[in-house]
């Protein structure tokens, strides 16, 4: 008697979370759009269906968004004036990725990256040395190995008379400057950082549209 009781009992649960589940499944249904209606053309969409279809799209692109800005490209605003005139404050460039990846990094790419010690703010600066290089400032001017770094071409709003002892970059570390030498916080005062820090090349301005497309070197 006792276990045709429990047998009882376990059918009626049995029963019951059969129709919890056909239930949620036939409620999940009214909120998914169909392929096609029953002639086979493009089908009527309820309320529910189409507030579904709208989420469903946004999240794709929301998440489309996220891979291009998290791996590939992604534009970043310019704030300050520590890269003038190569950069000014306010300009939004448009920051490459994909090449960093195998560590291609290059004396001289416009950057952004990150300090240690400063979270997630993003700063732009410009890649001056490379691990094992020797650099060192005398009076303002550049020492990569003992040469002189030609910076002629440089436009610095605010010349910087810097001058320090000569420092060998260890296996990871990358020095990097603003071009406003006189108007940047940088390398010299925050030390080298380290290739998790940087997050990508500076390749174009995009903002404002007078200077869209406009090459970065």
């Amino acid at each position: 008697m006792e276990n045709m009781e429990n047998e009882e009992v376990k059918t009626a649960e049995e029963a019951a979370e059969i129709k919890v589940k056909k239930t949620f499944k036939e409620e999940l249904k009214s909120w998914i759009p169909p392929r096609k209606g029953p002639d086979g053309k493009k089908p009527k969409y309820t309320v529910k269906q189409e507030i579904m279809s709208w989420i469903f799209t946004f999240a794709c692109a929301l998440a489309i968004t996220l891979v291009i800005r998290t791996f590939f490209l992604e534009p970043v605003r310019v704030d300050g004036q520590s890269m003038s005139n190569t950069l000014l404050n306010g300009e939004i460039v448009l920051v490459t990725k994909p090449e960093y990846w195998s560590g291609d990094y290059k004396r001289n790419d416009v950057i952004i990256c990150r300090y240690p010690g400063r979270g997630s703010t993003l700063f732009v600066k410009r890649l001056i040395a490379l691990p094992g290089d020797t650099i060192e400032m005398r009076a303002g001017v550049v020492y990569i190995n003992g040469e002189m770094k030609d910076e002629s071409w440089m436009d610095t709003m605010v010349p910087s008379r810097t001058t320090f002892l000569p420092y060998k970059l260890g296996e990871d570390e990358y020095f990097v400057m603003g071009d406003n030498r006189g108007n940047s916080n940088d390398s010299r005062y925050v030390g080298p950082i380290s290739s998790s820090m940087i997050i990508g090349h500076v390749r174009s301005v995009i903002w404002p549209l007078s200077k869209f497309g406009h090459g970065v070197q």
